[in-house]
């Protein structure tokens, strides 16, 4: 699948970026001013019934990690839960683009200086600082994104693969082989590098990932494995052998995911790769019958399976040898594997599954949606990882879907949507041992665009040292104003942080 030829950056007249701007800002100011009068009349009482401004009973204090390794941030808790606008950003000139043909802006990262955003065949860095709305680079790139990934090493630097233009109808078109080492503070490519043997590398098809000084990429036909220091090749594998690397999954460990056959006959194993050679160092083999294999974590080794369809029906845990552990039905539970960009898998989507978040004794899982009624997914349970028992549940609120962020240290931070002008959204910190939640964060998004931003099937949402990003992954112009620039990304951060 090609993209078809980049498409330039527009430059739109200030006024109307300007307007459109100001009028979602008049929005979200004003209701940003409505939680503070919420806050004020509440007496500070809610935040100490709900919160605890302690560290995590586990925590032993930051971690010092080596540039190289694939970063892991513990949250403290903000001076204030007040959340104030720092970074709204637009994206110009939708309306020369087809209804039916978004642009597509996948990844965003953050770090404590910038975040940063993909679109289209660009990056693009904002400063971090309230209300600056100052854009800190642009890193043209040659080509479109095709792969992404959400890991980011200690020292800010992650990576892409992108599809550099080529005549249509010639054996390149649309192939994906080129990969690109960033640094995200600054937005200098460190090095770029063509992927050998990979004239089947799409964008459908393309996975990348990191782990502790390497960069790995497999698109099913083929995989190779990069220094991040110099960008030198490290292994590859190629066409012939009767399995192949189909993706991967990165962080403090790799494990492959490999597929053997050819349809209707697929079998998947699942191994932890020396990331240094590409040995395998154990290989666990799925059952068969299974349709799709996720891969939501490393180390642990966590498996999402998808039998008959490509719906997630069950979780498999492995331990740290690759030997089955338990299997944890998913009967009521959503893992919201391979469900963005509309269930279509573009721009390497095998470990982003947004429902489960897995620390290193449970995973903790996101309920499902009761289309019936129409409630929203208010739960979060843990799930021991070795007994596949129940450990705790995360009670939401009504009328507030939540979902499951990311680990910081033992505890897990959690996404809950706002109510309108009932209640704010909110970032919060779930301690399972405890059962206690402190709010992190609280703020309101631009009205217009909140069921879009506040949705994972839809926007990218992280929490870093102290502050929400958003990033939308699809962006179309407004039928009600079709000239206007479209929101891409917004990041709030806490009144109580120094900037």
């Amino acid at each position: 699948m090609s993209f078809g030829p980049p498409p330039s950056i527009y430059t739109q007249s200030a006024l109307a970026a300007d307007t459109a701007r100001k009028r979602r800002r008049t929005k979200l100011l004003g209701a940003v001013a409505v939680v503070v009068a919420l806050l004020v009349l509440a007496g500070g009482g809610w935040f100490l019934a709900s919160g605890d401004d302690a560290a995590p009973v586990d925590a032993k204090g930051p971690v010092v990690q080596s540039p190289d390794a694939i970063r892991e941030t513990t949250e403290k808790v903000p001076g204030s839960p007040e959340g104030q606008l720092m970074i709204e950003h637009d994206e110009e000139n939708l309306a020369k683009t087809n209804d039916a043909s978004p642009r597509y802006a996948p990844g965003t990262w953050a770090t404590d200086k910038v975040m940063v955003k993909g679109v289209a065949s660009r990056l693009e860095g904002y400063n971090i600082a309230l209300d600056a709305d100052e854009k800190a680079w642009t890193l043209k790139l040659d080509g479109h994104l095709c792969a992404t990934s959400r890991h980011v090493t200690a020292d800010g630097r992650t990576a892409v693969v992108i599809q550099p233009p080529r005549p249509k109808g010639s054996d390149k078109d649309g192939v994906c082989d080129q990969v690109v080492f960033v640094d995200l503070n600054t937005g200098k490519k460190l090095w770029q590098k063509q992927m050998p043997a990979a004239n089947s590398a799409f964008v459908t098809n393309t996975n990348l990932t990191l782990t502790k000084g390497v960069v790995a990429v497999a698109w099913g036909q083929g995989s190779v494995a990069y220094d991040m220091r110099t960008g030198t090749k490290l292994w590859n594998s190629a066409l012939g052998d009767e399995c192949q690397d189909k993706a991967f999954a990165g962080g403090r460990a790799l494990l492959a995911l490999r597929s053997c056959g050819a349809l209707p006959d697929v079998r998947f194993q699942v191994q932890k790769v020396d990331p240094r050679t590409g040995k395998p160092l154990w290989t666990y083999r799925v059952s068969s019958g299974i349709q799709t294999v996720y891969l939501p974590s490393a180390d642990p080794p966590v498996l999402a399976l998808a039998a008959g369809d490509s719906t997630v029906t069950d979780v498999i845990t492995l331990d740290g040898q690759g030997k089955y552990r338990t299997t944890i039905p998913l009967d009521d539970y959503d893992a919201k594997c391979g469900e963005r960009y509309f269930g279509m898998s573009f721009f390497g989507e095998y470990e982003n599954c947004d429902g489960i978040v897995v620390g290193r004794t449970q995973a903790y899982i996101l309920s499902k949606e009761n289309i019936a009624t129409g409630e929203p997914s208010d739960w979060i349970v843990a799930f021991d990882l070795a007994t596949g028992k129940t450990a705790g549940k995360f009670e939401g609120r009504e009328l507030q879907k939540v979902y499951p962020l990311r680990m910081s240290g033992d505890d897990l931070l959690i996404y809950r949507r706002g109510a309108g002008a009932v209640a704010p959204a909110a970032v919060v910190r779930w301690n399972p041992r405890t059962d206690r939640e402190t709010p992190l964060l609280l703020f309101t998004l631009p009205e217009d665009d909140d069921s879009e931003l506040s949705d994972p099937e839809q926007s990218d949402i992280l929490y870093q040292y102290g502050r929400a990003f958003f990033g939308k992954r699809e962006l179309v112009h407004d039928d009600k104003y079709p000239t206007d620039p479209a929101l891409m990304a917004v990041a709030i951060g806490s009144a109580g942080l120094k900037h």
